[in-house]
C-alpha cells in the first residue's frame, strides 16, 4: 500500500533522526542500514525509497546532527546572561554531555570516523560546522578578526578534544579531571564581558548544502 506524501516525510525524518542518535552511540560502521530501520520502525525494504545508500544517509544524518547541535549551543548562549564562552565551556564540559553521546556533539562522537567517509560525508559535515565557528569568531575576546577566528578554532578543539579523552579513558577521577582542568584553562583565558548591556544578537548564516 503507498504511502502519502506527508507520511512518507515523516518517515524520512524519522530515519534521520534515530540515524543520528544511533550513529553517534555506536559509530557510523556500528550499526548497519537494516537495524537501524528496525530502531525507527520500518521495513528494511523501505529505506531505498528514502536514501541512495548508507553513505546517502549518513551524509544527511551527520549534516542533520551537526546543525541541530550548532543551533543547540548558539541558542543556549545567546540566552546566558555571563560571559558566553565560559556558559560554553560550562555546559559543553559537562558529565551529562560527556555521558550522553547519542544527544552530544556529532564532532566529538564522530569526528575520527568522518574523517576516514566520503567526500560527500565530510563536506556537508565541513559547511555545516563552519557557521558555528563563525559564531564562536564573535563572541571571544580578540584584536582582530583573524586573532578572534584562530581563538574560536581553539576553543573549539579544546572542547572537542576534552569530551574525546573524557570519554576514551576508563578511569572516572581521570575522565572528571580532565573535563575540569580544561573548562578551567578556557575560563582563566577568557575576559568576562559586562552582564549587561545589550549584548548583540550574532546572525549566523545557514549554509546550502547539496544533497550527495
Amino acid at each position: 500500500m503507498r504511502v502519502s506524501r506527508t507520511k512518507a516525510a515523516e518517515n524520512r525524518e524519522r530515519i534521520l533522526d534515530v540515524a543520528t542518535r544511533l550513529f553517534r552511540e555506536r559509530g557510523i560502521d556500528g550499526i548497519g542500514v537494516a537495524d537501524l530501520m528496525k530502531s525507527a520502525g520500518l521495513t528494511h525494504g523501505g529505506f531505498y525509497g528514502h536514501f541512495k545508500s548508507k553513505d546517502d544517509l549518513v551524509a544527511q544524518a551527520c549534516g542533520r546532527a551537526v546543525q541541530k547541535m550548532r543551533d543547540n549551543w548558539i541558542k543556549v548562549l545567546d540566552q546566558t546572561t555571563g560571559d558566553p564562552v565560559h556558559a560554553l565551556a560550562d555546559t559543553y564540559l559537562a558529565a551529562k554531555h560527556r555521558d550522553n553521546a547519542g544527544r552530544g556533539c556529532t564532532i566529538a562522537a564522530l569526528g575520527s570516523e568522518i574523517a576516514r567517509q566520503s567526500t560527500a560525508v565530510r563536506h556537508i559535515v565541513t559547511e555545516e560546522l563552519k557557521p558555528f565557528i563563525d559564531y564562536l569568531s564573535a563572541i571571544v575576546q580578540g584584536s582582530s578578526a583573524s586573532l578572534r577566528r584562530e581563538r574560536a578554532i581553539t576553543l573549539y578543539a579544546s572542547l572537542v578534544g576534552a569530551i574525546v579523552i573524557a570519554r576514551a579513558v576508563d578511569d572516572a577521577a581521570f575522565s572528571n579531571e580532565t573535563l575540569h582542568a580544561v573548562a578551567n584553562g578556557i575560563r582563566s583565558k577568557s575576559t568576562p564581558r559586562p552582564p549587561k548591556g545589550g549584548k548583540k544578537r550574532i546572525a549566523i548564516r545557514t549554509p546550502r548544502v547539496a544533497k550527495p
